[in-house]
């Protein structure tokens, strides 16, 4: 049965690897030559359960507010802020401009993030100056007590002062993913994750932006039917990893089993989910998900009293599926 169902899921297989193709030349390169380092991820803000979307992903973005979204990331790298602040500046600049340079606004409002001259933000030369309104931002936000542990869309609106304070939250997922896919930032902050994957680089940039949110999660609590940010279950994890990549997947494993293209799990990369059921042969019996992270180890929250925990995984080990899926692809 096992290699009947290797067999049925080849065509399968290659559609994916075309499709992966596709999204990996888009960012900059093949997976086996692109030199790659995960996002910094700690520091950022799950997005709420449950939560949609963002209205515009990353790919929608066009030159002008690609670039403004990488200068406010690099600002933020050379000023060594936590990635937090970044994601916070991300949500004020798409919230107030769209992440666009505007000579306009309400009032004598200008710029990223609609700063108004006649209020003491500065000039209107200055304003318009996209280096200066980004360091200006940040400058403010670091005057805002306790910006790090509040939720960014409210630190967001601490600087801002809006009328309509609600509409920070909505850019919250399109900010993570944009700190995890734009190139050039490389452990940003300083900050260290593990690195328990080998030298294969994750198949696309969501994975990889997937695997560092998981990996900031470890050692959290399990908690049967969690989705964070405190604890979380197995596939709750894998929810809100790949949430902060813009990828929504279904609630739960059996679901998840679904979401994506298909693959040998023998040939599982970098930010792939691996699946146990009770039957081998039977998708409807999955009850475990986890992510593999390459090098034979993977990430999950495995049962309760057991926090969330990297382990190494053998591809003969009982229960586990001979098939992982990528999601996104």
């Amino acid at each position: 049965m096992r290699r009947l169902l290797l067999g049925l899921i080849s065509a399968a297989m290659v559609v994916g690897l075309v499709a992966a193709g596709v999204v990996t030349a888009f960012l900059g390169g093949t997976a086996s030559s692109r030199a790659w380092a995960l996002p910094c991820l700690p520091a950022l803000n799950p997005t709420d359960p449950g939560g949609a979307r963002s209205p515009v992903g990353p790919e929608q973005l066009d030159e002008e507010q690609a670039s403004i979204a990488t200068e406010i990331i690099h600002i933020g790298e050379q000023r060594q802020l936590q990635p937090r602040g970044w994601q916070i500046a991300l949500q004020a600049g798409m919230t107030e401009s769209r992440l666009r340079n505007l000579p306009y606004g309400d009032r004598d409002s200008i710029g990223i993030f609609q700063m108004r001259p006649s209020m003491g933000w500065g000039s209107i030369e200055e304003l318009l100056d996209t280096s200066y309104s980004i360091n200006k931002f940040y400058d403010v936000l670091l005057q805002v007590p306790g910006w790090e542990d509040m939720r960014p869309g409210d630190a967001a609106q601490a600087v801002e002062r809006s009328a309509f304070p609600d509409r920070y939250h909505t850019w919250e997922p399109l900010a993570v993913s944009l700190i995890g896919q734009i190139g050039g930032v490389e452990n940003p902050g300083g900050c260290q994750l593990p690195q328990v994957f080998g030298s294969v680089p994750p198949p696309t940039a969501a994975a990889g932006t997937a695997i560092a949110f998981a990996l900031a999660q470890l050692g959290k609590p399990y908690v049967w039917g969690a989705t964070g940010p405190n604890s979380f279950d197995c596939s709750g994890l894998m929810l809100r990893a790949y949430e902060a990549a813009a990828i929504q997947l279904p609630r739960v494993s059996r679901q998840q089993f679904q979401a994506g293209a298909q693959l040998p799990a023998e040939s599982a990369q970098p930010g792939d989910l691996l699946f146990w059921a009770y039957d081998e042969s039977d998708p409807r019996t999955v009850h475990h998900v986890a992510m593999y992270l390459g090098g034979g180890q993977i990430v999950e929250a495995q049962q309760r009293g057991v926090p969330v925990h990297t382990r190494a995984v053998q591809f003969d080990e009982p229960e586990l599926m001979p098939v992982a899926v990528r999601p996104g692809v």
